[in-house]
């Protein structure tokens, strides 16, 4: 009887917010002057969404990295009875929001602003928010409290980084800021704690608006003018960026300008690593000038082609004529080939002349089917050196196969837009990334809220996939750190190695020209390097002989046998005196 009451609630509840969203569009919609600005009105009013689902396709790979461990903010995971432990932290947020709100204002005021705002706010969220105007207001208002005193523990970490002049707030903002928020920064501050609630405030499924949070810290009291209070808010909210982005660079003027007008948190943290590097101006080329380029580049790019041909063409058949077989001969007496033929010879010869009988005759038998299935493990690895155990992997090769042919790694100070690849030098251009214990967690969130925005370029994605590809094991993950690409504050080079290893979902395939000439530039490098054209043709003309010397095993391994059969009927004494 109560879950029929309840769920009557819930539809009631249901109806009314229908209801009452139905007459604020009609009343919206009587008020314009055309059909054409009530488009507008409902294109804006679906460009507002920027919370949404984590897609399945990466839920399922990791769902702890995309699920709140800690605390929830927002409504999606807000009656997780798991996460109830950290409201009383939230209580104790609003208790000191209120203390440092304006003269003559409550909490209360808070509330009932944002409640103003209904509307708008649930037209962030993708999902349908079944929560009263009410309830949703009290929610937001306690979430936006506690998220502001969180973000109040980074803007020492950004103040150092900004001059006091005209590009931070002054001493005596930051200090008054610091001084109100001590209670809150002493706890948060425990290391793992911190860390916990970081990894929660960056998931996508727990983002609130960040208006909201600009609607808090507009009822404190400001002992300031407007414009110094308002940059208090950007300087904290550029120290969380910089303390939590992978990667790091000097910021633009222009995006501390804009914060403020972002989505939520994970909004701005994907734009000030990913936005800036979209803006590029286009190329002005001439087209006369362009024919000429191109006729004069087939022309060149034909004589070469013969002329490397030709080359090619000699060098290899005097390798074939005069070295091919020596280092075959060379190859086959290396190999676990010949020492297991040798090995099973010598076995063969011993249990022959000690064990004429039956006995024998069986573990020959034996040994032989042992060898034939040895050999044929040893081909198929030999067979297959170079296959990825990640299907969804970049085809692109890793560090370790780059550095072998001469490829050098530089650290650029800029962000993805510094991405390339020079031909001309065999360098490999990266930006520097930190990696420590909560980039899993970042890193497969901006790469949700990516696919879930659906921008025209994924470009950030696309570079987690170039990482993914260039990155196999922990010695690549060495030769970036030693080249200084990449900071690792993890316990060792595994566990980064595993990070990017873990991370090969990816929504749908992605293509971003900035990055794209860089992969095909590394590719083209790595294929034309005579290292690799050498390895290929040992590949062709000498792994690909393994299936005749598996034969030629079997078919020694039958003589033997036929051998030992014939010298136990008819007497073989008198090659005994042999051994």
């Amino acid at each position: 009887m109560e879950t029929c009451k309840v769920s009557f609630n819930h539809d009631h509840e249901w109806v009314i917010d229908l209801s009452r969203t139905l007459e604020e569009d009609l009343e919206s919609h009587n008020n314009s002057s055309s059909f054409s600005d009530y488009d507008d009105h409902d294109d804006e009013f679906a460009s507002t969404i920027s919370v949404f689902n984590v897609p399945k396709a990466l839920l399922s790979s990791k769902p702890e990295a995309y699920t709140p461990q800690v605390i929830a903010f927002g409504p999606y995971h807000h009656r997780r009875l798991e996460l109830f432990e950290m409201e009383r932290c939230k209580i104790t947020s609003a208790k000191q929001v209120q203390k440092n709100m304006k003269p003559g204002t409550k909490f209360h005021d808070l509330v009932h602003q944002i409640s103003t705002n209904d509307v708008h706010t649930r037209a962030c969220y993708h999902r349908y928010l079944d929560f009263d105007q009410e309830t949703l207001a009290w929610l937001f208002s306690m979430d936006a409290s506690f998220l502001l005193e969180y973000l109040q523990t980074f803007c020492s970490y950004s103040s150092g980084n900004y001059k006091i002049n005209n590009e931070g707030p002054p001493a005596s903002a930051r200090s008054s800021v610091m001084d109100r928020h001590l209670m809150m920064i002493d706890y948060t501050r425990r290391r793992t704690v911190h860390q916990e609630i970081l990894r929660d405030v960056i998931m996508l499924e727990n983002q609130i608006p960040l208006f909201l949070i600009r609607e808090v810290h507009g009822f404190f009291d400001q002992q300031d003018n407007i414009q110094v209070h308002e940059l208090v808010l950007v300087t904290i909210l550029m120290g969380f960026c910089k303390y939590i982005s992978p990667i790091k660079y000097l910021e633009d003027q222009n995006f501390k300008q804009e914060c403020l007008t972002k989505s939520h948190l994970l909004d701005l943290l994907y734009d000030y690593i990913v936005v800036p590097e979209l803006q590029f101006p286009p190329e002005i080329i001439d087209p006369e000038q362009k024919e000429k380029d191109t006729d004069n580049k087939e022309d060149n790019e034909e004589v070469t082609c013969w002329f490397t041909s030709a080359i090619y063409a000699i060098i290899k058949l005097i390798w074939l004529i005069n070295w091919a077989p020596v280092h075959f001969i060379f190859k086959i007496c290396k190999s676990k080939v010949a020492m297991l033929l040798i090995t099973l010879l010598w076995k063969v010869l011993v249990t022959f002349f000690k064990f004429r009988g039956k006995t024998a005759l069986t573990n020959l038998a034996s040994s032989a089917e042992n060898v034939v299935e040895e050999v044929e493990n040893s081909t198929d690895s030999v067979a297959n050196p170079d296959e990825s155990p990640l299907v969804e992997e970049l085809a692109i090769p890793s560090v370790r196969e780059l550095s072998k042919i001469g490829v050098k790694l530089r650290p650029t100070k800029g962000g993805l837009s510094t991405i390339k690849f020079d031909k001309s030098l065999g360098i490999f251009h990266l930006p520097v990334i930190h990696v420590n214990d909560n980039s899993d967690v970042v890193l497969r969130n901006l790469v949700a809220y990516e696919a879930s925005a659906a921008p025209e370029a994924m470009i950030f994605t696309r570079y987690t996939e170039l990482m993914n590809g260039i990155i196999d094991t922990e010695e690549d993950v060495r030769i970036l750190r030693e080249a200084g690409v990449l900071i690792n504050r993890m316990k060792s080079d595994k566990e980064v190695a595993s990070l990017w290893n873990g991370m090969t979902k990816s929504v749908r395939i992605t293509k971003v020209p900035i990055l794209d000439r860089a992969i095909e530039s590394a590719n083209e490098y790595y294929t034309t390097s005579w290292k690799v054209k050498m390895k290929a043709t040992m590949k062709k003309y000498v792994y690909g002989s393994w299936p005749c010397l598996t034969f030629l095993a079997a078919n020694v391994l039958l003589c033997l046998t036929t051998v030992e059969a014939v010298c136990s009927v008819y007497p073989c004494s008198k090659f005994l005196h042999v051994f």
